[in-house]
């Protein structure tokens, strides 16, 4: 299945002829008649796709984006397209813009050329294939070797113990317990960095939510980091909230955020340097800055700072220590709390910045996945209404442009989220993006309606996509409307007919 080519042409011969010349040359292949049936076919598994530059509006330009989008790191999807006039045609140039790596081929093509430039991409995908099986290898490499390195360390620590207690108020036997106690835990924030690393790479991490204090979370990670602090003379300042704020969050996994951000400010920050941690609560969400005074940051360094494996270069030209783990499973994990973690620095010598945003739960603030935090209904008679879109300042506007219309209403940035909220508090009316990462539109609005008592719910899509296909596919979803990108919200208001009554 993953050596096959996908040829969608779905008019013409087009199609047919291609499918007869590849299949003479020994190359397996599918024809498929709907963008839908492409879509389908391309998680099945996919070598190449051939196609032809009249299927772009038609369902293919969307189809094959989607999918490019959200295809992994390893993956680069080859697109062979039949053109008439070259790269003049506009549709052309928004396909090689947007689908990355395509291949033109203007019409005739001779049936030389179509095998052989198949032929060739097709290698190339085998070549992907093999560097997503070294990943594979990799991960379970790691797995394995976390799990072989953690078995000692159990041992390690009971004998020092031991040692500790068959020499009572013994000073040399103190100082060295104390030593391997220190590099023990060292060496086990590294193994199960390595373990965290196999885990998300095989999907196998699961938060575990709960109401939890960011006063817990900062006072752990102190604990954490305090000693590596006072062994280089390193001040950290905090400048925290007096309020509590309540994350519902994985207790572990956010002080592994934190922690991990503080200790890489603590390793480049110089003797007697200082570290600022400031926090405070704005909109929805908690923010927490660490700024330290240490070596800084090279202007393309701050764009690759968080990428798994990469290590910062002291201004001597040496690697630091560490795995290059730390950043980028802060960032993992803030991402899958629905946060996120992002660096600025003005220059080498100059310092750092690291920033960790993660949702709080508070009145107004929608929080996915906790049941017991009311997001849309009030006691009140307002129309509810639930926006969902992950371009936040859109969903933002839009939730303003309701409230002047003294709607009760609620903001989600994922699919996720609006199923999780739709299910809490039904709303009497949803406006969703369609083009959402993770669980796009049509999957949380047919997640929606198969809640009890959803039937009632007015669903309206908003999406850049004007095609039949893609209205079919939304109503399919269970939408009862669909609204193309920038929409006037006097057309909102129109299709709510009498739900806004009343809200004056």
């Amino acid at each position: 299945m993953e050596k096959r080519v996908l040829i969608y042409a779905p008019s013409g011969q087009d199609a047919a002829l291609a499918s007869k010349i590849l299949s003479m040359a020994g190359v397996d292949n599918l024809i498929v008649a709907t963008a839908n049936d492409l879509a389908e076919q391309l998680l099945v598994g996919v070598g190449a796709v051939l196609t032809v530059e009249e299927a772009l509006p038609t369902g293919a330009l969307r189809t094959l984006g989607e999918f490019v989008k959200c295809q992994p790191n390893w993956s680069d999807l080859p697109i062979v397209l039949l053109t008439h006039r070259g790269a003049d045609s506009p549709g052309v140039r928004q396909a090689i813009s947007s689908l990355g790596n395509v291949t033109l081929l203007e019409r005739p093509v001779r049936t030389l050329t179509l095998i052989t430039s198949l032929q060739s991409v097709l290698r190339a995908r085998d070549k992907q294939y093999q560097v997503r099986e070294t990943d594979r290898r990799k991960d379970e490499f790691l797995a394995s070797l976390g799990h072989e390195l953690r078995n000692p360390l159990a041992p390690i620590r009971t004998s020092m113990g031991l040692l500790k207690h068959q020499f009572p108020g013994q000073p040399a036997v103190a100082k060295v317990s104390d030593v391997v106690e220190r590099q023990v835990t060292h060496l086990t924030r590294l193994v199960d960095d390595l373990l965290d690393v196999a885990r998300i790479n095989s999907g196998k991490i699961a938060l575990q939510r709960a109401n939890t204090t960011f006063a817990s979370i900062i006072g752990h990670v102190t604990e954490l980091c305090s000693t590596a602090a006072a062994a280089k003379r390193v001040t950290i300042d905090y400048d925290l909230p007096q309020e509590e704020v309540v994350l519902y969050a994985d207790y572990a996994r956010v002080v592994q955020i934190v922690a991990n951000i503080l200790s890489n400010a603590i390793k480049f920050t110089p003797a007697q340097g200082r570290i600022e941690v400031r926090a405070f609560v704005e909109d929805c969400n908690l923010e927490i800055h660490v700024r330290d005074s240490g070596i800084g940051l090279e202007p393309a360094a701050v764009g690759r700072i968080f990428e798994m494996f990469e290590q910062s270069r002291q201004p001597t030209g040496q690697i630091a220590s560490g795995l290059g783990i730390g950043l980028s499973l802060s960032r993992q994990f803030a991402e899958m709390h629905g946060g996120r973690v992002w660096a600025s620095s003005e220059g080498l010598g100059k310092g750092s910045e690291f920033v960790v945003a993660l949702p709080v739960l508070r009145d107004g603030c929608v929080e996915h996945a906790h049941e017991d935090n009311s997001t849309i209904g009030e006691a009140d008679h307002r129309p509810k209404v639930l926006v969902v879109d992950d371009n936040r300042d859109a969903a933002d506007t839009l939730q303003a442009l309701f409230e002047m219309e003294n709607c009760n209403v609620a903001t989600a940035y994922d699919g996720f989220e609006a199923v999780s909220a739709a299910q809490r508090s039904r709303p009497d009316m949803i406006v969703m993006d369609l083009g959402m990462p993770s669980m796009d539109g049509y999957e949380a609005a047919r997640l929606i309606r198969s809640q009890p008592g959803s039937q009632s719910i007015l669903m309206i899509a908003l999406t850049g996509w004007g095609q039949s296909d893609a209205r079919q596919r939304t109503f399919e979803a269970g939408f009862d409307h669909h609204l193309i990108k920038p929409v006037n919200f006097d057309e909102i208001k129109k299709l709510a007919h009498g739900r806004f009554s009343g809200s004056h």
